[in-house]
């Protein structure tokens, strides 16, 4: 038998290989720009104003202009804002997301605080309420 094969380790697969696709994404990915967060604001839902639209405007979330972003190639609304179904790219100072992002987070802090203070207020020494917020995982009993 001839041994005139190529060895396994010298062989590259770089041409059989399977091209991969990738979806696009829903919502296109503005330039980033140092500085800015951007985020997609609803203005409408179903057709409707979303009444929440002034909220995220109050928030500090300024609109962005189409002419800003060419390369998101999307047709402006009549303001010259880059709109897309119902959702207006919008951006924010990062100091200021940074600074937002830390209120909730005190809020949410707040919040599970007093829930674990109403459940301890219920605890009675015949029978006391356990809330830990940890979990742990076993895997099976050691050969002991």
């Amino acid at each position: 038998m001839a041994n005139n094969r190529t060895p396994r380790d010298l062989a590259s697969r770089d041409t059989l290989s399977r091209a991969v696709y990738v979806p696009p994404s829903a919502l296109p990915d503005p330039t980033p720009e140092p500085g800015w967060s951007y985020r997609w604001v609803a203005t409408h839902i179903n057709g409707h104003p979303n009444p929440h639209y002034s909220l995220r405007m109050r928030e500090g979330w300024v609109p962005v202009k189409a002419e800003d972003h060419p390369e998101l190639m999307l047709p402006a609304n009549a303001n010259g804002n880059v709109e897309h179904g119902g959702l207006m790219l919008c951006k924010m100072p990062e100091e200021k997301v940074v600074v937002r992002n830390e209120h909730y987070q005190r809020q949410s802090e707040s919040n599970i605080e007093a829930v674990d203070n109403t459940l301890m207020r219920q605890s009675d020494a015949r029978m006391p309420l356990f809330n830990e917020r940890k979990s742990t995982t076993s895997f099976g009993k050691g050969n002991k």
